[in-house]
C-alpha cells in the first residue's frame, strides 16, 4: 500500500462494534497501529490521540487505534484511560499485513514479528493520503497527525 492507493475496504470489529471503511464514507478516517494495549508508548500515544479526538471530530475525522490485541483488552485499556476514540482488534494481523507493520522487533536479545508503530489517513474517498512508519518516538505525533487532517478537511470543503 502506498500513498495514492485506494484502501481496500474492510471490518474489524472494535470496541463500539463492527467498524466497515465503506461506511465512513465521505469522512477522513485515521487508523494508528500500535504494538500492545496497556504499555507505555502505546498509551502515550493513545492519551494524545483521545485528547485531540474534538479537534479531529472538527475536521470530520475518525480516529482508530489498531492493535492484535482482542476486545476484551481493548476494552479494558479503552476504560482504564478513559480514552474518547475507539480500537479496533486485528487478532488475525490481516490489516497490520496489508498496512505493512508488521517487522521484526527485539526484546532481550530476542527476535519476533510484531506491529511496529505507524498511522495512516484515508481521505474520505477512500485514498490513502499520508503515512507515518516506524515511528519511534509518539511525543507529539497525533498533533502531526492532526495538522495532516485539517489540510485534507480545508481542502475536501473547498472542493464542495
Amino acid at each position: 500500500m502506498k500513498i495514492g492507493d485506494t484502501v481496500e475496504d474492510f471490518e474489524l470489529p472494535g470496541t463500539n462494534g463492527a467498524f466497515r471503511l465503506s461506511a465512513a464514507a465521505d469522512k477522513i478516517v485515521v487508523l494508528y497501529f500500535y504494538p500492545k494495549d496497556d504499555t507505555p508508548g502505546c498509551t502515550i500515544e493513545g492519551k494524545d490521540f483521545s485528547t485531540l479526538l474534538d479537534d479531529f471530530n472538527a475536521a470530520d475525522a475518525l480516529v482508530y487505534g489498531i492493535s492484535k490485541d482482542g476486545i476484551r483488552s481493548h476494552e479494558k485499556f479503552r476504560a482504564k484511560f478513559n480514552y474518547a476514540h475507539h480500537l479496533l482488534a486485528d487478532e488475525a494481523a490481516v490489516l497490520c499485513e496489508r498496512f505493512g507493520v508488521i517487522g521484526e522487533k527485539s526484546m532481550f536479545g530476542k527476535k519476533y514479528l510484531g506491529i511496529v508503530r505507524g498511522t495512516f489517513i484515508i481521505d474520505g474517498g477512500g485514498k490513502l493520503t499520508h503515512e507515518w512508519r516506524d515511528i519511534k518516538d509518539v511525543t507529539g505525533h497525533a498533533a502531526d497527525v492532526l495538522k495532516a487532517v485539517r489540510k485534507i478537511s480545508q481542502t475536501t470543503r473547498r472542493k464542495k
